[in-house]
């Protein structure tokens, strides 16, 4: 059994308070196994790219770059809008991909979650995210991902996760991205 502790940053790509992506990665931090930590990207402050404001990043966008970049694998937990990828998330992977010669993506594990309450699950968003994780060099965990459909039903009015099977799912999927991160070498001996 290994004693790395593996850290993975996370992000919702949802700016809605009350989005159910915003609650699965809430619960995520307490779902994940106990040599996981969950570093959560707060993305509200994150404003429009714009290569004009790109050197210095502004605050919140070093702060991102720093999360991603010290941890060991990223969690992209994103809704479906027009069967594609959200614009926050869109724009926190246009953020932390610049400038292109110090991308804090480059080699980075990923993993990929999504609500939707319709019947796929975000299914559609992470089709169209493939191409930008491709583009940037990271590596997909293609297999566990978590699709919950019907996401208004799978959470209690405090936010909870009420629905064991996709607990299950998270946990494993959260498992399977530290176990990926260490294969590729990415997880840091705990202390």
């Amino acid at each position: 059994m290994s004693t790395d502790t593996v850290t993975i940053a996370a992000f919702a790509g949802s700016l809605r308070k009350g989005s159910f992506n915003r609650m699965l990665l809430h619960n995520a931090v307490t779902l994940a196994p106990s040599d996981v930590r969950i570093a959560p990207i707060d993305i509200d402050d994150v404003p429009l790219f714009n290569a004009d404001i790109e050197s210095p990043p502004p605050p919140a966008v070093a702060r991102m770059r720093d999360t991603i970049r010290n941890a060991d694998a990223l969690l992209v937990v994103t809704p479906e809008y027009n069967y594609s990828m959200s614009g926050p998330t869109k724009n926190a992977l246009d953020w932390a991909s610049r400038p292109s010669d110090d991308s804090c993506l480059n080699d980075k594990p990923v993993g990929l979650a999504g609500c939707s309450t319709g019947r796929f699950g975000a299914a559609r968003a992470k089709l169209a995210l493939l191409p930008v994780f491709v583009f940037n060099s990271m590596h997909v965990l293609d297999d566990p991902m978590v699709h919950v459909a019907r996401a208004n039903t799978k959470f209690n009015a405090q936010g909870e996760l009420i629905d064991d099977e996709i607990k299950a799912e998270m946990r494993e999927l959260l498992a399977a991205l530290a176990a990926f991160a260490r294969r590729l070498g990415k997880g840091k001996t705990a202390p």
